[in-house]
C-alpha cells in the first residue's frame, strides 16, 4: 500500500531549515543514492509556504511527479503545474487508494504536524546532518502531541557523519 513519507534533512539540534529558511548547511553526501530515493515517489505533497519558496526558485512541480499543494488561499488557476487543494484527508485518501509509489511529504514542519495529527503520515525518514544551527524551522513545530515511532532502518555515512533514520509511525 502507498505510504505518506515525511522525508527530510535535519540538523543535530532538530531544525530542518536555518533561521532565515536557509538550507546551505545540508551536506550532499556522495554515498546517498538520491536517484533511488526519488524513484520511490510518484507524488509530492507540500504546503503553501514550501510551494511558494520552490516556485520562487523555478520549481513547484517536478517532471514525472504529481504535485499537490495544501492551501486555503492559493487558487488553482494561479498554480498550473500543481493541484491545489484544502482538504488533506480526502485528497490523500484518494491518492493512496490508487496504484502507485509512495507519497513524499516535502517541506516545512507545519504541514507535517497537521498531517501527523490527522493520522495521515505513515513514515518519517530523517537524515541527520552533523551541524548545530541553534535556531530555525523545527522538525515538528509546537504545539504537538506525542507520536510513537518504530525504527525500521538506519545507516551511518562515514565520510560526512550523516545518519539516515527510517521510522514507521506506530498505530
Amino acid at each position: 500500500m502507498r505510504r505518506v513519507r515525511y522525508s527530510v534533512a535535519m540538523s543535530l539540534d532538530g531544525f530542518i531549515a536555518g533561521p532565515k529558511g536557509e538550507n546551505d548547511w545540508i551536506v550532499m553526501d556522495p554515498e546517498i543514492d538520491f536517484r533511488a530515493l526519488m524513484s520511490s515517489f510518484d507524488t509530492i505533497l507540500m504546503g503553501r509556504k514550501t510551494y511558494e519558496a520552490s516556485r520562487g526558485h523555478g520549481g513547484g512541480g517536478m517532471p514525472g511527479i504529481n504535485a499537490y499543494v495544501f492551501s486555503r488561499t492559493l487558487r488553482q488557476k494561479d498554480c498550473p503545474s500543481v493541484t491545489v487543494t484544502a482538504n488533506a484527508r480526502e485528497t490523500i485518501g484518494e491518492i493512496k487508494a490508487q496504484a502507485g509509489k509512495d507519497l513524499w511529504l516535502f517541506g516545512g514542519g507545519g504541514l507535517f504536524r497537521s498531517l501527523l495529527e490527522q493520522g495521515l503520515v505513515d513514515a518519517v525518514d530523517v537524515t541527520v546532518v552533523p551541524v548545530l544551527l541553534g535556531g530555525g524551522v523545527k522538525l515538528l513545530p509546537e504545539p504537538y502531541d506525542v507520536h510513537k515511532l518504530k525504527l525500521m532502518k538506519h545507516r551511518v555515512y562515514e565520510k560526512t557523519g550523516t545518519v539516515s533514520l527510517e521510522y514507521a509511525v506506530a498505530s
